[in-house]
């Protein structure tokens, strides 16, 4: 499975070099490369330090959004420093505000999925949503008196 998809990486990244530079010209492709890849890391960084400053504060409002991006801003960092203009691309996309938010609802539904939701009851224990239901039988059933308590001495 992961050499499938370092496979379509290499062809996708190839495809996409081969055409620009049939299009613009190599000095241009290369050129373009490391301009997306110099902005991919300045703007990594200054997302990093932006969200590492999030976390020191004491995670704001909504502890699960400052979650999800920092999930995004990880991601979009790795993203940038791989090599190729479709990763630095979506890289760069997800290093912005913008394309955070419109990634953080497939990254909350992909997780949501991957992982078993557990509810918290009034009570406050935490529950699973099939908790409530076991399958089985009762195969004998013996009828016990309880211990009566011992009397106290007055």
């Amino acid at each position: 499975m992961v050499s499938r998809l370092f496979l379509v990486y290499v062809v996708v990244e190839l495809l996409v070099v081969v055409g620009l530079a049939s299009t613009i010209g190599l000095g241009w492709t290369l050129l373009a490369v490391l301009i997306a890849f110099a902005a991919g890391l300045t703007l990594a960084g200054s997302q990093l330090r932006l969200q590492l400053g999030r976390l020191r504060s004491g995670f704001g409002a909504d502890p699960s959004r400052l979650a999800t991006d920092s999930a995004l801003v990880g991601l979009g960092s790795l993203l940038v420093v791989m090599p190729g203009l479709v990763t630095t691309a979506a890289g760069l996309l997800l290093l912005l505000p913008p394309g955070r938010a419109a990634a953080r609802p497939l990254l909350t539904a992909l997780a949501g999925r991957r992982f078993q939701l557990i509810t918290i009851a009034a009570d406050g224990r935490a529950r699973r949503p099939d908790a409530d239901y076991i399958d089985g039988e009762v195969i004998d059933v013996t009828e016990v008196e309880p211990p009566a308590l011992p009397v106290r001495p007055e």
